[in-house]
């Protein structure tokens, strides 16, 4: 394609509404001087150059730093040029093609596709994963391109051998942004929500280019406009309100130069706030947006939606840093027990593109993002086994992918890429008839030697790769811990049309044989602590040995990380382990977690090993407390000692007063804060609520 063809080729594209890449293929320095050769011709005004700023192509382009690409969501752009040769992150990779205009090329300078599946892609060291070898994910992704025929194709020593683009019918009007019947109904629903009755939250869903944002930013000024005074936009970063205030200034007739908070004459005002911000001030505001609501976790999600009247929920159905559709299956039982009457919507139709552009189902396609486990068979015996997700066939890596999606939130093109390519990765699967029901994804880590270990306890390396027994080295204290060989059991997934008939628990205990026929010495897993899965993993034996002393950003919450031992060792290791944490525990608790969830402190606490039994003077102590001759903060520590003791958190769990007691003797929250709970009128009621537990307590030992 020679002359100005690639400039005609740009215009042709955003007549048609489309984009497309473009893959130059070769050595690098040919690939580099072949994209210099078409960018000349393509006179770009703008655009990202992703790869080493001193190997940027063309003086337009603005240097963009891998690790950076996910934060220009919502953003959009002409032109991407990547440089394979710096590392191929997949999340970043999708999100960067979903910024493209209609109109937009993205150049993908690489190896010739025939060697992808061998190429060391700097990206894997990032990710623990060997860059030699066979790479399945890099193979998969080869043929999918090669089987594109939209793909646009340049050999680096042959550039001008290109097909060129069929002329589109004259008869089709030339495509033009411009809003959409779907986009018109979700402004509507916005503004009813935004106008309507308390505690009816909406919870929108759309794939990028949609026009989600916009609708949100639309609806906001008419809201504003119609009589709201404050209206607040939440997103995990500013950057990714940025379509939002800019349609919602246009929509005000004011400029936009990137501000994220717009008043109106009147007063009124729409402005973004971070989640934490948001959270920490409560300020007073009519209506809340939530804008990329699957980036965010859970339970952050659960207080905005607590915390104001008017809530709308907008997230990616098929995302980049995480899938609508799993936060969509995750968050609806939250929603269904606190606002029973919430709406749902999902745009179709796309407004930044043409419904037939081929770039958006391409990345579909290459990263898994539309993957659906669909429906299941109900009936059939449940066979369980060993599986390889790199030799599966497309459409049961589409069901087995999906079935991860709907089961975590946060699951990624990225987690694609590590489950096919890490070859210490053990997969198991259910299946009821010919479908895949449940998935079980473990990795083998560990075995690290004693100097390397000692390193990693003293904070002296950092290993990608080794999660669990590095953090039981570094932050559990046990050297040895890292030295053993363990599973780590990643994700555990089950169909939602097939879950409580103990498929999980199957799958867990084939992989637990499993990991014992490998000569393993323990298996574990470490997830965001949540009180409903800790039963799961305590029926097959494993034993919590430690909580995480800050929340994940991933999941909102804190990591709890259990262990089964299987050699001796192992089990050496757990039970050390789980000594060592039960001693921690009544110390760090009140320091570290004074704001855990009560009943999940409980079920923690259930599951350590039983304390030292009462001595003969905390027992006098109890009683005197129990029958009112004795203070609260004198029996403090014997309380606290009867907390950890051989079924006591058990026994309170059931009661009335479980979380009065966890805030009160194992928290150490004050009286004040625990009347403003309404557990308790203040500190005489609260004292005699305790008392009176003491004396049950006390009586059935």
């Amino acid at each position: 394609m020679a002359g100005n063809e690639w400039q005609a080729l740009t215009e042709q594209l955003a007549v048609r509404g489309e984009r497309r890449l473009v893959l130059i293929e070769g050595e690098r320095d040919q690939v580099l001087s072949c994209a210099r050769g078409v960018l000349e011709k393509l006179a770009p005004e703008h655009g990202f150059w992703v790869g080493e700023s001193q190997c940027n192509p063309h003086s337009a382009l603005q240097p963009l730093a891998t690790a950076k690409a996910r934060q220009r969501l919502g953003t959009e752009t002409p032109l991407v040029v990547w440089d394979g040769w710096q590392g191929n992150p997949p999340d970043a990779l999708a999100a960067m093609a979903g910024t493209i205009q209609a109109g937009g090329l993205w150049l993908w300078l690489v190896p010739p596709l025939a060697d992808w599946s061998a190429f060391p892609d700097p990206d894997y060291a990032r990710m623990g994963l060997p860059a030699g070898g066979h790479h399945p994910f890099l193979a998969r992704m080869a043929r999918t391109i090669s089987d594109d025929g939209a793909v646009i194709r340049l050999s680096a020593d042959n550039p001008d051998s290109l097909p060129v683009l069929s002329h589109s019918d004259s008869g089709q009007p030339p495509f033009q942004v411009a809003g959409t019947p779907d986009q018109e109904q979700a402004i509507n629903a916005i503004v009813r929500a935004g106008q309507g009755r308390r505690r009816r939250p909406l919870v929108m869903t759309a794939d990028r280019g949609r026009g989600k944002s916009a609708a949100l930013g639309i609806a906001a000024v008419r809201l504003l406009q119609g009589g709201r005074n404050r209206i607040v936009v939440v997103s995990p970063r500013k950057d990714n309100v940025a379509s939002l205030f800019r349609h919602a200034a246009d929509q005000m007739g004011i400029d936009y130069h990137g501000q994220t908070r717009l008043q109106l004459e009147a007063g009124a005002r729409l402005e973004w706030l971070p989640a934490d911000e948001l959270l920490a001030t409560r300020p007073e505001a009519e209506l809340v947006l939530v804008d990329e609501a699957a980036a965010l976790p859970s339970p952050l999600l659960k207080q905005i939606l607590l915390g104001w009247p008017r809530v709308v929920f907008a997230s990616t159905v098929h995302g980049y840093e995480g899938s609508g559709r799993g936060f969509n299956l995750r968050f609806r039982s939250v929603l269904d027990r606190e606002t029973p009457h919430w709406q749902s919507l999902t745009l179709d139709q796309p407004v930044r593109w043409s419904p037939q552009d081929p770039l958006e189902p391409l990345v579909n396609r290459l990263f898994l993002l539309d993957a659906d486990a669909k429906g299941a068979e109900l009936t059939g015996n449940i066979t369980i086994e060993d599986w390889q997700p790199g030799q599966a066939s497309e459409a049961e890596l589409s069901r087995a992918f999906g079935l991860l999606v709907d089961a975590h939130y946060r699951t990624t093109p990225g987690d694609l890429r590590q489950w096919m390519d890490d070859p210490e990765a053990v997969t198991v699967v259910a299946r009821q008839g010919a479908d895949i029901v449940g998935v079980l994804w473990a990795t083998v880590e560990g075995g690290l030697e004693p100097a390397l270990a000692h390193s990693v306890l003293r904070g002296e390396r950092r290993l990608k790769g080794h999660l669990l027994p590095q953090s039981l080295a570094n932050h559990g204290g046990d050297v040895e811990a890292a030295t053993l060989r363990m599973l780590r059991v990643v994700r555990v997934a089950v169909h939602h049309q097939c879950r409580r008939q103990g498929i999980g628990r199957t799958l867990l205990g084939h992989t637990i044989q499993r990991a014992s026929e490998m000569g393993l010495d323990a298996i574990g897993t470490s997830y965001g602590a949540a009180e409903e899965l800790l039963p799961f993993w305590q029926s097959s034996g494993f034993a919590t040995v430690r909580l995480g002393i800050s929340r994940e950003a991933s999941s909102g919450e804190y990591a709890v990380q259990m262990l089964k031992g299987l050699s001796h060792r192992g089990v050496a290791a757990q039970q050390r382990l789980s000594a060592r944490f039960a001693e921690q525990w009544p110390v760090l608790l009140p320091v570290v977690w004074p704001a855990l969830a009560p009943s999940l402190v409980l079920a923690i606490t259930a599951d350590l090993p039983a304390a030292v039994p009462l001595t003969e003077q905390e027992l006098i102590e109890l009683d005197a407390f129990a029958h009112g001759h004795r203070g609260f903060e004198l029996t403090l520590p014997a309380l606290k000692r009867l907390t950890v003791q051989a079924c006591v958190a058990s026994r309170l769990q059931p009661s009335r007063e479980a979380d009065l007691w966890v805030k009160c003797v194992v928290q150490n929250q004050s009286w004040d804060a625990v009347r403003s709970t309404s557990l308790c009128t203040g500190r005489r009621d609260g004292e005699a609520r305790l008392r009176r537990l003491v004396v049950g307590l006390l009586a059935s030992d």
